[in-house]
């Protein structure tokens, strides 16, 4: 990695990062690297050493079929028949637990393109996806990817076996044609064609109507499906921090339209909640996880939010959450 392409800490961490989270990688110096297989092992490394300085425990960086016992473990879990070959304590996974199988769902559409910095959403998006590729791989779960427009573009089922993370990794290096966005026809499509009851995590800025969002993931969900969602934006259409009048372009349509921003403010940000927690409600009345996400946001804080939303879901302490919490787990 040449000095340029070198990840530099967080200076000033964003709304939300965790008080005790104090080497967060700045997105715009991660976005850099021009390799995504660095981008995620970064992201991911920086996660790793994030869990230590957290008041978010239970959640090991050991991604093995044994961890090292420590005080406090419940001494059932022991593999005594490891202590009689090392005389060492291990923890160790129980026999019964399988491995996760998720699907990674990627919007490319133009609206993605969209950028008020140095890069735009899509950049941030996919480097999201490697992220999560990236992590489940260290778990040994089966990653699969989803890349759609106004239909799905590209599809790769999941699979845990040498050279697929590499798989992954090329499709999401494919340039995106940018077309418009069609949520509607390529979520139908993934429920068609997603036949295994698993995780999936949308990753989308949902400019989309609410009505046809709620129909459209509570059909993902009656497949059994559990269902995440990313919500990737960003910060200018969070703020509409713009500050002098200029043709706007639609994205979608190309339509140009001659905005001030002064008067138009106070009327797109009501109309912009209301969309948002419309969704919201959608997703929670789904029992679907909603996750929304600013480019200027750490990616590391994303990992961690997902753990936590898988913790909820889990809900009460049972076998199969203390041995996911033992490996830091998405399941």
């Amino acid at each position: 990695m040449s000095p340029a392409e070198r990840p530099r800490t967080a200076t000033k961490p964003s709304a939300g990062v965790r008080a005790d989270s104090r080497s967060l990688i700045d997105p715009k110096a991660l976005l850099r690297i021009k390799s995504l297989q660095l981008r995620a092992r970064a992201a991911v490394e920086g996660f790793i050493k994030g869990i230590h300085r957290s008041p978010f425990h239970g959640f090991s960086v050991e991604f093995s079929e044994y961890r090292q016992y420590t005080p406090g473990d419940d001494p059932r879990y022991l593999d005594w028949r490891l202590y009689a070959r090392s005389d060492r304590y291990f923890v160790k996974r129980f026999e019964d637990e399988t491995n996760l199988r998720c699907h990674l769902v990627l919007d490319t559409s133009r609206s993605m393109g969209y950028r008020s910095g140095e890069f735009p959403k899509f950049e941030y998006a996919r480097t999201a996806a490697a992220t999560i590729a990236y992590f489940l791989t260290l778990q040994r779960d089966a990653v699969g990817l989803v890349t759609f427009e106004d239909r799905i573009t590209d599809y790769l089922p999941p699979r845990h076996r040498p050279g697929h993370f590499r798989r992954v990794l090329a499709m999401l290096d494919r340039e995106p044609k940018g077309r418009a966005t069609d949520l509607a026809t390529p979520l139908e499509e993934i429920a068609a064609t997603v036949k295994k009851r698993g995780l999936i995590v949308l990753i989308s800025d949902l400019l989309a109507p609410a009505d046809m969002l709620r129909s459209k993931l509570g059909y993902l969900r009656s497949r059994g499906h559990e269902v995440i969602v990313l919500r990737t934006l960003d910060p200018a259409e969070l703020t509409f921090s713009f500050d002098r009048p200029a043709m706007f372009r639609d994205a979608e349509s190309g339509r140009e339209l001659y905005i001030d921003p002064d008067s138009a403010r106070g009327s797109y940000l009501k109309r912009f909640h209301d969309h948002a927690d419309e969704v919201r409600r959608a997703c929670t009345d789904l029992g679907i996880e909603f996750q929304p996400i600013s480019t200027d946001s750490p990616l590391e804080l994303m990992l961690f939010d997902l753990l936590k939303a898988r913790a909820r879901r889990i809900g009460a302490p049972n076998r199969r959450a203390a041995t996911s919490s033992s490996r830091g787990g998405f399941r």
